[in-house]
């Protein structure tokens, strides 16, 4: 069975892109192809206009989805390594080393080995490795993987402060909070194919929309009902409607003053990107995004 099949996309200069789907959706098998690891069996891959190699490494950083730091450098050590594998003189791979390292607060680990860092800390010097060289072109696979909240927040402001610079970015996550909260554009994957390309804003389109709305009158639930798809009463005593495509809110706030219906509350809840793509893929890809949320809890407690 094919782990991707007919995926094509582009990545324009100065865009966070965020390359989305559950565990197995062949993000990272992607990813791989687009450097120039994995030859594709049909197809062509471009970067920088041309085919993948050695000409476009230096213009690349890369966190790979695998962690992995040589335990015994210190933390400058790693960081001045991986710069000077992209090209950079190895006096300056260390000055940078040094200012990335101060820069994002790590000064004090910088003669720290990383076999004596947390999770979190090793995870960062690790990203510093990948943009010790200042690259054109940034490819992140799960970079927020297995962080606890708090460092998940730290590298969400790393990758804008590196956007902030003009800098291309596209991250692989099956965690769509983070996707929303960053990217100018998404792509959406689901058992190896796109299902969807486009803006952050268009994605959420997809998604169902849902009303809270309560009264002191009876009767409520009667008259909104031809506006929803399904009505669930709350522990509030409030309706959540989840609307039809065609309803408007609009003509839901004028149905309930022509039936003099009097409303205590009456409140549309943003929808969610998650709820856009279950939308958009179905319900069977409801479990696989379950299964991951549930590991990433697990992993989280585990560190």
């Amino acid at each position: 069975m094919p782990a991707v099949t007919d995926v094509s996309f582009d990545v324009r200069p100065g865009e966070i892109v965020g390359f989305l789907g559950p565990n197995g959706a062949g993000k990272t098998t992607s990813l791989r192809m687009a450097l120039g690891y994995v030859k594709p069996d049909q197809g062509s891959v471009s970067l920088f206009g041309g085919a993948p190699g050695e000409a476009a490494f230096g213009r690349v950083g890369f966190l790979p989805e695998e962690r992995g730091l040589y335990k015994k450098q210190t933390a400058r050590e790693a960081i001045a390594h991986m710069g000077r594998l992209n090209g950079m003189k190895k006096r300056a791979a260390f000055e940078t080393a040094d200012t990335l390292l101060d820069r994002y607060g790590l000064g004090d680990a910088k003669r720290k080995k990383n076999k004596d860092m947390s999770k979190g800390m090793a995870q960062k010097v690790q990203l510093l490795s990948a943009i010790a060289h200042d690259p054109e072109f940034y490819i992140l696979d799960e970079p927020f993987s297995g962080l606890d909240p708090v460092n998940q927040q730290v590298l969400e402001s790393m990758v804008r402060e590196i956007a902030s610079r003009g800098r291309t970015i596209l991250f692989s996550t099956h965690v769509m909070e983070h996707a929303e909260r960053l990217c100018d554009r998404i792509i959406l994957m689901a058992r190896g194919q796109k299902v969807f390309d486009g803006s952050v804003a268009a994605a959420l389109d997809h998604a169902p929309r849902r009303v809270i709305i309560a009264s002191e009158n009876t009767g409520l639930s009667d008259v909104v009902t031809p506006f929803a798809k399904d009505v669930e009463r709350r522990d509030d005593g409030a309706l959540n409607l989840l609307l039809t495509r065609t309803a408007q809110t609009p003509d839901i706030l004028e149905r309930c003053v022509e039936a003099g219906v009097r409303l205590t509350r009456f409140e549309p809840t943003r929808a969610t990107l998650h709820e856009a793509f279950v939308a958009l893929v179905g319900e069977d890809v409801r479990a696989d995004l379950e299964a991951d949320a549930r590991a990433d809890l697990e992993e989280e407690a585990a560190t």
